[in-house]
């Protein structure tokens, strides 16, 4: 069971991850410091990135990207957005 943590995103306690969302150091501070909620948000923001930018994550600058992306994101800064982007439940 997932334990409490103060997120450094929402800036509030709450659920955490089950487990690091990726092996190392900085997956091990994620796990710390980012709640379920706001890594959840991180995913669907990312997917957006990755399709309306058509990031191919062979390429290493790509890689970078989201990974800078993703740290602004997590540490509550303003992210890249894709230019035009509509999200689904905001269609008329």
């Amino acid at each position: 069971m997932a334990g409490t943590v103060f997120c450094t995103r929402l800036k509030k306690d709450l659920p955490g991850l089950e487990v690091p969302p990726f092996p190392g150091p900085r997956g091990q501070e994620i796990f710390e410091s980012v709640s379920a909620e706001a890594w959840t948000a991180w995913q669907d923001l990312q997917t957006m990135l990755i399709n309306e930018k058509h990031l191919n994550l062979r390429d290493k600058e790509a890689r970078k990207f989201l990974n800078e992306e993703r740290d602004k994101y997590l540490a509550g800064e303003e992210v890249d957005q894709a230019e035009g982007y509509i999200a689904p439940d905001q269609e008329t």
